[in-house]
């Protein structure tokens, strides 16, 4: 691999065909993503550029600020589907899941046992709120697990709480929940503490997945910090666990 002798990395030696984005926000005015197809499509076109061409995008699902349910989820699906084949791209695979927030609403999801959209194998990515964790998150993650899902908590390097509760994201895992990190984390994007939080994270192989969380084009134009050489050997394998979802 003659890119070792290189500082910087293009993002295409990062992302191989076979490599699946879990976690973006490209679906059209469903949430605090994309706003229409067009910038739908231009999305993911500008992460087709950079070698990504397989998506699981993960629209919010979140009370009564994004009341999206699978119904509204597979019919937005289905017009980005339908617009990719209108403008003849046919080389993007594309499917949908959610990202919940472990809230009220999804503790009454998981009791009246609805079905919920998975990222697959009945993987589902979960988050909670960036003030703190939610009172009952050690029971929302048992009765997840007792239906036969396996929870995946999107970003937990951005939870602040636990920046001086480390021991925190062990007790998560022993409770049988797997990590996404964001890979703007890697940046001083989210800010300095998140960025040291992930790689403590990533030091102490914590990691499980990863997901590029893409709500608009300036994520991806910072996106391109991320092409190092250190940054490639530090999650190198988390690129290849994410082709499970292939």
């Amino acid at each position: 691999m003659l890119f070792f002798h290189k500082k910087n990395i293009p993002l295409t030696d990062f992302f191989t065909n076979d490599f699946v984005d879990i976690h973006s926000h490209i679906l059209p005015g469903i949430d605090d993503g994309a706003k229409d197809i067009a910038a739908s499509i231009a999305l993911i076109e500008k992460m087709s550029s950079y070698g990504i061409k397989n998506f699981i995008t993960t629209p919010h699902i979140l009370g009564g600020v994004y009341p999206n349910t699978p119904k509204i989820i597979k019919s937005k699906l289905q017009a980005v589907q339908d617009a990719l084949v209108a403008r003849n791209i046919t080389d993007i695979k594309i499917a949908a899941a959610a990202e919940y927030m472990m809230d009220a609403q999804f503790s009454a999801i998981i009791k009246n046992e609805e079905a919920l959209l998975t990222l697959k194998d009945r993987f589902v990515l979960v988050e909670m709120s960036y003030f703190n964790a939610p009172i009952n998150l050690y029971d929302v993650l048992f009765q997840l697990q007792l239906k036969g899902y396996t929870p995946i908590l999107a970003h937990p390097e951005r939870y602040h709480f636990y920046h001086t509760d480390f021991k925190s994201y062990y007790k998560l895992k022993q409770a049988g929940c797997l990590f996404q990190l964001n890979l703007l984390s890697l940046t001083n994007h989210y800010g300095k503490g998140v960025e040291k939080i992930s790689k403590m994270l990533l030091k102490e192989n914590m990691y499980d997945f990863i997901g590029t969380d893409t709500h608009h084009q300036s994520h991806l134009e910072m996106l391109l910090k991320i092409g190092t050489k250190s940054n490639f050997k530090k999650i190198k394998h988390l690129i290849e666990n994410n082709k499970i979802f292939l």
